[in-house]
């Protein structure tokens, strides 16, 4: 597999469907590392929004007409304690299974992190579960650190 044809763009409202079944696989892919998922009418993203939304970004990664990667990054108001107004925060990045190990995320994430800077951002945040350790690696790889710890009880079972 290789990356001959590629071309990542902007989703259109013509991707709805496709983007809600690569939902369904990000979360597929979380599910063993949060329990408390759904097992069914799980879904994390407005992706109406996402395409819609002037501070979003959404974009895909096709090859030969197929969607096989997304991402997006949507300017947010930071916190007050923090010296920056306002951060990109980045979401649904998925490579399909077998265009994984070929760079295609970091291409997706470049986008991303070039649109957010043309916008006056320095300061990218994503949530990524710490056990998820291909995925920490990759981002690691393109210079994100950890940061915070979000740390959860469940006293149920």
């Amino acid at each position: 597999m290789n990356l001959d044809g590629l071309i990542v763009r902007e989703a259109r409202d013509s991707d709805y469907r496709s983007l809600v079944a690569l939902e369904q696989k990000v979360i597929d892919a979380e599910r063993p590392y949060n329990a408390s998922l759904k097992d069914k009418d799980a879904y994390y993203y407005d992706i109406e929004k996402l395409i819609s939304d002037r501070d979003s970004r959404l974009v895909v990664g096709e090859v030969s007409g197929d969607i096989v990667a997304t991402g997006y990054v949507q300017l947010r108001h930071s916190k007050p304690a923090l010296d920056h107004d306002k951060h990109g925060y980045l979401g649904f990045m998925y490579v399909a299974e077998e265009y994984r190990g070929l760079g295609l995320n970091k291409v997706i994430l470049q986008d991303l992190v070039s649109w957010g800077q043309q916008r006056g951002v320095v300061d990218f945040y994503l949530d990524v579960y710490a056990e998820n350790n291909s995925a920490v690696r990759a981002y690691e790889k393109f210079g994100f650190r950890g940061s915070l710890l979000e740390m959860k009880l469940n006293l149920e079972g």
